[in-house]
């Protein structure tokens, strides 16, 4: 372990709980394990040096010949983007177990030959120097006026499976990065003036200028550096919600906390308890979900957004802290699994409070393939009518016929128990979908998921 005197236990991925009915889960094993020891020093013109200390360990049946990172700062440098203010990026060194190595990086795949093949249940240590500037109108990476979106931002190790790397193209459309869960230590030195929020729970309001951020079993760690934001506190039980706004509607950000710990009570009564001890809606940035933090647009530097759309938003991103945040799925080549989930125990809130919790029963005519493609198989356009739309449509019409809401949050909350730091793929999902409500064959599935000779695309 690279921090602490005591080692984190992760949550085995193959480890199988057996219930009291015969029924065993099956996680996926990423294939690799890490944990991140990351020094992060901001000067007052925003240039970031970043030291990335990462100890891996192969926990595939293979040998490792290289290491393969996704290393996304590098697509918006003006090699990669067509961005009118680019980032730059700089990889100074990299070091393997203290020897300096070469290393190749194309656009956001860092590859770094090994000296020695890496046998399995072997770990290594890489250090990895870099600095970077954040690109104006960048996405999820970006710099906004004087706040700072830092996503992605550190050189995050692939899955392994199928005897090689994980990894898939960049695209700038959903989440084309797939991560494992990992522990992280960030030691960070700032300039004054700057809120730092976080996928740690030991961040506070007002920032300190250095500090270190602690988080474990993360899929991923989120940053934001924002300049005098507006800030709301609300404490649920023992979870502390903060909301950070970039303008000024007070009171916008004041009906945003009221709903988000409606949503918070919801989903943990629903589904299970929320796994951190804070929750941090940044009103600024695209809809996204990170590790104890959620962003959703503002109106400041944005097009007019909706206070009801914001809200929905802000919920459903909420959601995601159950369904990517725990339950883990590749978003590449999974992606419906996470949004379809979380679009639907979206729609099971409003029922809940009272609003409509219908869906668009002609999309699934509109939309004729499977919603469990990889990304790259939908055009641009379609995507997120497939992975949102129709596969949460579908979910809703196979519990409309077993049980209807009162069994679709069982099943939720039933998910949640078998499956927490688990990665499941589509015929995981299946097939706990049919041992749950007591189906005997795939008919609900046939048209709208691609079963047959899945295991292979799949995994």
């Amino acid at each position: 372990m690279i921090y602490g005197t005591e080692k984190v236990k992760f949550p085995s991925t193959s480890t199988v709980k057996q219930d009291k009915e015969g029924f065993s889960p099956k996680g996926l094993s990423p294939g690799s394990e890490s944990e991140y020891d990351i020094n992060m020093e901001m000067d007052v013109e925003g240039n970031f040096k970043i030291h990335s200390t990462t100890s891996i360990k192969n926990i595939s049946t293979d040998e490792w010949e290289q290491l393969i990172f996704y290393f996304i700062p590098n697509m918006f440098t003006e090699t990669n983007s067509s961005l009118e203010k680019p980032s730059t990026v700089k990889v100074e060194s990299i070091n393997l177990d203290g020897e300096t190595v070469k290393f190749n990086l194309e656009k956001d795949t860092l590859t770094v030959p090994l000296n020695e093949k890496l046998e399995p249940n072997k770990d290594v240590v890489v250090d990895i120097k870099y600095e970077f500037t954040l690109p104006e109108k960048g996405f999820r990476f970006t710099k906004n006026e004087t706040n700072y979106f830092l996503a992605q931002w550190y050189p995050m190790i692939a899955t392994y499976r199928n005897h090689k790397w994980n990894k898939e193209a960049y695209r700038l459309k959903g989440e084309t990065y797939h991560t494992g869960f990992s522990d992280f230590r960030i030691h960070y030195k700032l300039p004054k003036g700057l809120t730092i929020i976080s996928s740690s729970d030991n961040d506070r309001y007002p920032s300190k200028r250095t500090g270190v951020l602690e988080g474990k079993n993360l899929k991923e760690f989120y940053i934001s550096l924002l300049r005098e934001p507006n800030v709301t506190q609300k404490k649920t039980d023992d979870i502390t919600i903060r909301v950070f706004g970039v303008d000024e509607r007070k009171e916008l950000h004041k009906e945003i906390i009221e709903l988000a710990s409606e949503a918070m009570n919801y989903f943990q009564n629903t589904i299970g308890p929320y796994p951190h001890k804070q929750l941090d809606i940044i009103l600024d940035e695209l809809g996204m979900e990170y590790p104890g933090v959620v962003t959703a647009s503002s109106i400041y530097n944005h097009w007019l957004e909706s206070p009801e759309h914001l809200k929905r938003t802000v919920v459903h991103e909420i959601a995601h802290q159950w369904f990517y945040g725990v339950i883990s799925n590749d978003s590449y080549h999974d992606a419906w699994l996470d949004e379809g989930i979380t679009t639907l125990a979206t729609s099971l809130f409003y029922a809940n409070q009272g609003n409509d919790s219908s869906f668009d029963e002609e999309l699934s005519r509109e939309f004729t393939l499977p919603v469990n493609l990889p990304l790259d198989k939908y055009s641009f356009n379609e995507q997120s009518g497939y992975i949102y739309g129709k596969s949460s449509e579908m979910l809703w019409k196979v519990f409309q016929e077993n049980g209807g809401e009162l069994k679709a949050e069982d099943f939720l909350k039933n998910y949640y128990d078998h499956y927490q730091y688990k990665e499941v793929n589509t015929l995981e999902f299946v097939r706990f979908l049919k041992y749950d409500l007591n189906l005997k064959d795939d008919d609900y599935f046939k048209d709208w998921i691609l079963l047959e000779n899945n295991n292979e695309r799949v995994r």
